[in-house]
């Protein structure tokens, strides 16, 4: 007989599961951070460097950053699509020397990503991902107006009231016994 996790078990674990892969992401030779609609990247290079220097090639499906005449960063297939048109790379100052800026726009804006490609050593567990707060003006028209009819459903549950798909169901009964009268709809159930 199997039994869950107690909390503290279950916080103990997952406080050692994101300790494991801050040691595995820092073990690559970049650093990157998402937001459910975008990634970006920043490799270090030396300070000497220029942007003819630098070799980034972006598709749909593939990200490839190296500095010329080297083994490429990174080299591999992206594990979503972006939009390549509106994805930059920049060549900028740091303390340090200098750094490729990477920012990808997601063609996704629903789908966190487990790596920067298929082929990373490493990957994030997406679930333990905690996403920001975002404004319903931020979505597409689609998922707004998704989002939207779900909170609507929510409140008119909190108050015991049908939600939009049961007052839809309801209004399809109405309209039918107004069209048959004839008819007893007195043990007539919805569900």
């Amino acid at each position: 007989m199997s039994t869950s996790p107690t909390p503290s078990e279950r916080e103990r674990k997952d406080k050692e599961d994101r300790a494991r892969e801050a040691e595995e992401q820092a073990k690559l030779p970049y650093k990157w951070r998402q937001t459910i609609s975008d990634l970006d990247i920043e490799v270090a290079v030396p300070g000497n460097l220029r942007g003819k220097d630098i070799d980034v090639t972006m598709t749909k499906t593939h990200l490839k950053v190296a500095v010329k005449g080297q083994e490429p960063v990174i080299d591999g297939p992206l594990p979503h699509e972006i939009h390549p048109s509106e994805s930059t790379w920049t060549l900028e100052p740091t303390s340090s020397g200098k750094e490729i800026s990477i920012h990808l726009d997601k063609t996704s804006k629903m789908q966190w990503w487990a790596s920067v490609t298929t082929n990373a050593p490493y990957f994030l567990d997406t679930s333990k991902i905690q996403p920001e707060n975002s404004k319903l003006g931020d979505l597409d028209g689609e998922t707004r107006g998704m989002v939207e009819k779900m909170m609507y459903d929510q409140r008119q549950k909190e108050m015991g009231k049908p939600t939009s798909d049961e007052a839809k169901k309801f209004e399809m009964l109405e309209k039918f016994k107004k069209q048959h009268p004839e008819m007893d709809f007195s043990n007539a159930k919805m569900s």
